[in-house]
């Protein structure tokens, strides 16, 4: 199949599967005048502390299972084997995620005294979070059907349903009942069990009293090498909020929390993409067709992850004022580092699918836990001296390490032809611009003719492949007809 195809087809399904995932992050972003308004920033922190926790339980019990899903799917040759699949998957994930409730429930005291360093104060706020976790397990289970299926638009009413709900319940407990932080974490998990619910009578068919042993195990036998590497990977995304919530207490997580819902909007674009990659990359035969694909893949990805980055981290300051109070507004001081930890992030996602297509991950482990200490030393380092600052250079660091390891390991099993000059051209240009915005106070004005300027720069210093300029070039005569 042509090149082109390919990077459409890739296109066609991270831009439907986009749309609940942007409608989602234009919600949390709007929601931030309501949250900020009827919670302070220690409430704040004290909610994203446990929206990291279960982030990581969530991960830890999914792991396994859910890319051997994917893989295990498309491996099946006959609809039976692909159903015993989904069924056995689907069992899994209620018993693990049931099994995290019953627990969450009994020992909310204890994490509430770890967390919080009070077994009183949050106990309410812990229980409602392990419901939420439980839902979240449930119905990203029967959600993962529809990306098998390839049926992005049926993910996207979902995902759609499951916002609108979300808004509903979330302003009616803050606001009409009063409710706080407990409000919010019931109403971000309210959407998500009504959905959940007409998913399950919807398949209903498909879900029989199945569980087979045999194929649980080679699954697991598959996956489990991931695990490692997932506790590894929530140990750099996370334990910033840990140490800060320890070191610098929950205003300060407050802040930096803000500052990550800024630069998250930059997950709409790898969230989408993250969604529809790895069927689409698995779905490739050929090893070659592979190769070639990946590599364009990965410094597409990067230029725009990072002409989003750029903008972001330049209109950071105008975007918090926007949307919150005064006491927010020193969150917009990490969005810029933020967002271009997740460029990395990026990137690393292309990469390490190399390692997946070739069944060699049993050392993934050794790469992600030299990145995940050296994150959790530099978050010790630089956390107690420079706070949320510190914090957000180390995640930065970080993902930095993890995409330098696994790409060695990648090209070593599974050798990709990537387009290194063009990546460090993109990342660099945009890293360059933010700097001179930063660096310059020409206000909005100037952020806005930087992030302009983007791709107009990448022109001079030799981004562009000719097929490129001869696209960009088409696709400018076609808006100014009359130039010949």
């Amino acid at each position: 199949m042509p090149l082109v195809h390919e990077i459409k087809r890739l296109g066609k399904h991270s831009a439907i599967y986009g749309v609940g995932g942007l409608i989602q992050r234009i919600v949390a972003v709007l929601l931030l005048p309501l949250y900020t308004r009827y919670l302070s920033p220690a409430d704040y922190g004290a909610i994203e502390a446990l929206v990291a926790l279960t982030a990581i339980i969530f991960a830890l019990l999914r792991a396994g299972i859910q890319s051997s899903f994917f893989r295990f799917y498309f491996r099946a040759e006959t609809d039976p084997e692909r159903l015993t699949i989904v069924r056995t998957s689907f069992w899994f994930t209620m018993g693990a995620s049931t099994i995290a409730l019953v627990a969450g429930e009994i020992f909310a005291p204890q994490i509430s005294h770890v967390l919080y360093k009070s077994q009183e104060q949050h106990v309410d706020l812990v229980r409602a979070a392990f419901i939420g976790l439980w839902a979240t397990m449930n119905y990203d289970q029967l959600t993962a059907l529809f990306r098998v299926e390839e049926r992005s638009v049926s993910y996207s009413i979902a995902s759609l349903a499951n916002v609108f709900v979300t808004i509903g319940m979330t302003v009616f407990l803050v606001v009409f009942l009063d409710q706080g932080p407990l409000g919010v974490i019931v109403g971000n998990f309210s959407g998500t069990l009504f959905v959940y619910a007409v998913l399950l009578a919807y398949r209903r068919t498909q879900l029989g009293l199945e569980f087979n042993k045999g194929v649980f195990r080679n699954m697991v036998e598959w996956g489990m090498p991931l695990v490692p590497s997932v506790i590894a990977l929530n140990a750099i995304d996370f334990a910033d909020r840990f140490l800060l919530v320890r070191f610098k207490g929950q205003h300060e997580l407050g802040l930096y929390a803000i500052g990550m819902r800024i630069a998250a909007a930059l997950l709409f674009v790898l969230a989408a993409f993250r969604t529809a990659w790895p069927a689409f990359a698995y779905s490739i035969r050929e090893d070659n067709e592979a190769r070639r694909t990946y590599g364009f893949v990965l410094t597409y990805v990067t230029f725009f992850s990072a002409w989003a980055a750029l903008g972001l981290g330049l209109a950071a300051p105008w975007i918090v004022r926007l949307l919150t109070t005064p006491d927010f507004y020193d969150g917009a001081e990490v969005v810029p580092i933020l967002s271009f930890a997740f460029v990395v992030f990026g990137a690393y996602v292309v990469v390490v699918t190399s390692i997946g297509r070739v069944g060699r991950r049993g050392s993934n482990w050794i790469i992600t836990g030299v990145a995940a200490i050296i994150g959790v030393l530099l978050n010790l380092a630089l956390i107690p001296p420079f706070g949320m600052v510190g914090a957000a250079v180390s995640m930065l660091l970080s993902y930095f390490v993890i995409f330098l390891g696994m790409t060695w390991k990648a090209q070593r099993v599974f050798h990709v032809h990537y387009q290194w000059r063009r990546l460090g051209t993109a990342a660099g240009t945009a890293a360059g611009l933010t700097v001179v915005g930063k660096l310059v106070d020409g206000g909005l004005p100037l952020a806005v003719v930087l992030v302009a300027a983007y791709p107009v720069v990448l022109r001079f210093v030799g981004f562009y492949l000719p097929a490129e300029r001869a696209r960009i070039g088409a696709f400018g005569r076609r808006l100014l007809p009359g130039r010949v």
